[in-house]
């Protein structure tokens, strides 16, 4: 089956039921190959300790073997006035775009380097750091305003992708394929704060338009793409009934955004959302966006799901159960229409959206463990066909190695009470399992015909000759 036919049918029975459903429970088939494994373990923002940071952390992404890093919100506060945001790579909008002595790129220099030893490829967003306090008494908006001068706007991109993919300015050649344009333009007409784009969404299009075109044509052979949407509730969520007219409006814009991008023929290489919720209604919001953007013309267009978390309270950072949010998410993403994926993030600091590192030891949490695991499918290589549970609450992926000789599946169960084990076809025997729960932080454990609750596993399996033989159709 084509990629095409095989995402329209995935949007069909997502749209509907949530998801493709076996009435029998979760069933991974090694005889069906599904392509590779895909880039979906990526991280936000790096772990960093204090604004000038040893990156002594970085290690524990390469540990992972996490393919991206998105850089947005990098540093706390403005960037931490450092990095890289456009205001501080270039300080002086009124200055000559074309002087390299007008760029400050040392600190943005220091952060990919690091990325880049430890085998992560940054994914560039080229904007502005949220400014959570705009709109609040005593604090205007600083930098979440339009740019005055799109085009020269566009081109102080340019000169920034030149220095880390052409070598300006004393640069590098790095390989960065992702040049995100902003980050949730459309934030401005439903939150009072306007947190991230002070400006009716019409005008982030205009930026877009101007921006899009001349980067394209300046680097064909990169990836061009935005809007890093706040998300598509209005396919299913677990709140949206309590914001109707924000669900809506984000939804518009979505669709005007595509109208525009079509008519104005914008290059669109991907388009960036983001998912803030329980795993159960994640399948049906990418089958949304996939089926948009195939229905305006957009079907080349990859989806790239770059900031996504479970929800949950901060009582729940390093718990078995946000680890085992975080595994689903993880398999629904490798069976879903999603090109990559970035988790809302990696940093190592306090807060909700800090799932990965425990900011008083500056050791993982339970939750990284989940990322592990997942870079044991990706070390296989090749996806296999998997058929999520008629019930909800028990997710899976799975993989085999190139030589069809070894396999291994993950799974997730987020409810409170134990599940079936998936159902396995093309395998010989189980050799090893490993565990994520309240007692085990990825760790060897006595396979059972169950799965615990709040529980990930990764089970390692020999394939039978079935198992290694058979492609996909």
């Amino acid at each position: 089956m084509g990629n095409v036919c095989k995402w329209a049918a995935f949007a069909v029975a997502a749209v509907l039921a949530g998801g493709a459903f076996a009435a029998d429970g979760v069933v991974v088939d090694f005889r069906e190959d599904a392509g590779p494994v895909k880039p979906v373990n990526g991280v936000g923002q790096p772990p960093m300790i204090g604004a000038l940071s040893s990156w002594s952390m970085m290690h524990y992404l390469k540990d992972a073997g996490i393919p991206y890093s998105r850089l947005h919100d990098v540093g706390g506060w403005l960037g931490g006035g450092l990095y890289v945001d456009i205001p501080n790579i270039f300080p002086d909008f009124d200055a000559d775009e074309t002087n390299p002595k007008n760029y400050r790129f040392a600190y943005t220099d220091s952060l990919i380097n690091a990325l880049v030893a430890n085998g992560v490829e940054p994914y560039f967003r080229l904007g502005v750091t949220i400014e959570n306090f705009a709109g609040a008494p005593g604090h205007p908006p600083l930098r979440i305003m339009p740019p005055k001068d799109f085009a020269k706007w566009a081109r102080i991109c340019e000169h920034v992708i030149r220095h880390y993919t052409e070598g300006w300015a004393d640069g590098y050649r790095h390989c960065i394929s992702h040049w995100e344009i902003w980050n949730e333009p459309e934030n401005y007409e439903t939150f009072a704060k306007n947190q991230m784009w002070k400006a009716p969404f019409s005008e982030y299009v205009r930026l877009y338009d101007v921006a899009s075109r001349h980067l394209k044509a300046k680097f064909p052979h990169l990836k061009i793409g935005g809007y890093a949407s706040c998300g598509f509730y209005c396919a299913g969520s677990s709140w949206a009934k309590d914001e109707p007219v924000r669900v809506e409006f984000l939804r518009d814009c979505f669709t005007n955004f595509l109208d525009c991008a079509r008519s104005g023929k914008m290059p669109l290489d991907f388009f960036s959302f983001h998912f803030y919720d329980r795993p159960e209604f994640l399948a049906r919001q990418m089958a949304y966006c996939r089926r948009t953007l195939d229905e305006y013309g957009f079907a080349k267009t990859e989806m790239s799901l770059n900031e996504w978390h479970p929800g949950g309270s901060i009582r729940a950072l390093g718990t078995a159960a946000q680890a085992a949010d975080v595994a689903a998410i993880l398999a629904i993403l490798q069976n879903g229409p999603v090109a990559d994926a970035e988790i809302y993030d990696a940093r190592c600091s306090v807060g909700v959206y800090s799932p990965l590192f425990n900011c008083l030891t500056c050791k993982p949490h339970k939750t990284y463990c989940a990322f592990l695991a997942f870079n044991e499918l990706r070390k296989l290589g090749r996806g296999v066909k998997t058929t999520d549970a008629e019930r909800p609450g028990l997710w899976a992926c799975a993989a085999k190695g190139a030589d069809g000789k070894r396999g291994a599946v993950f799974a997730a169960n987020t409810t409170a009470s134990a599940m079936p084990l998936p159902k396995v076809l093309g395998a010989a025997k189980a050799v090893r399992s490993r565990a994520i729960d309240a007692d085990h932080d990825f760790a060897d454990v006595e396979l059972s015909d169950t799965i615990g609750p709040k529980t990930a596993l990764l089970i390692e399996y020999e394939l039978s000759d079935a198992g290694k033989s058979r492609a996909s159709r």
